[in-house]
């Protein structure tokens, strides 16, 4: 387990190669739950090669993450992730984003996964939840991208997330939407051998 204020890689890997890594810092790890801070001006590597989509999309604007820092939670084994999202110069709670990925596998100096494209917006306040890039996703499943048998992880995985919400029921304790991170924590950097699989 990583102790808290570790810097870590969040690699994802495509075809067994790092198409994004970016460098986070642990809030908490149990083992059964971590949680790892994204902060503003975190700087984001895209590693040049000949992918399949081209270019990690992120790669486009800036090359450091913008706006206020996000707060990724994580279960062992949970086909997605929750990220608290904050927003103006207040840093007001904005809502909660759930990121269909692959599960996470640790390595010596953080984990991989591979973003699924699907989401769920659960905005603060706001009735219910949205759908996101849910045309994306089944764009991607029909170019290929993800295989019949992933596609269809996916959607089960998202048809079950959607069940418990629309009962009232998620597994995150709702107090990490006060969180804030410890000032004292510099902008993380990538740590070495990060692109070495």
């Amino acid at each position: 387990m990583w102790q808290r204020g570790q810097a870590v890689a969040i690699r994802e890997l495509v075809h067994g190669r790092p198409w994004l890594a970016i460098p986070v810092t642990v809030v908490e790890d149990t083992g059964d739950f971590l949680a790892v801070y994204l902060a503003e001006g975190t700087p984001m590597a895209f590693p040049e090669g000949d992918w399949p989509r081209g270019a990690h999309p992120w790669s486009l604007g800036s090359r450091r993450w913008e706006g206020h820092g996000v707060l990724q939670l994580h279960r062992p084994g949970d086909p997605y992730s929750v990220w608290a999202f904050w927003h103006g110069p207040e840093r007001r709670f904005w809502g909660w984003y759930v990121n269909f990925q692959a599960p996470l596998e640790r390595w010596e100096h953080g984990f991989d996964t591979r973003d699924q494209e699907l989401d769920i917006w659960i905005e603060a306040g706001a009735p219910g939840w949205v759908w996101k890039d849910r045309d994306r996703f089944e764009e991607l499943t029909r170019d290929g991208h993800f295989k019949r048998q992933e596609a269809a992880d996916v959607r089960a995985a998202a048809d079950e997330v959607a069940g418990e919400l629309d009962a009232g029921r998620r597994w995150w304790d709702e107090r990490w939407a006060a969180w804030q991170p410890d000032p004292v924590w510099p902008i993380p950097e990538l740590p070495e051998g990060w692109d070495v699989v």
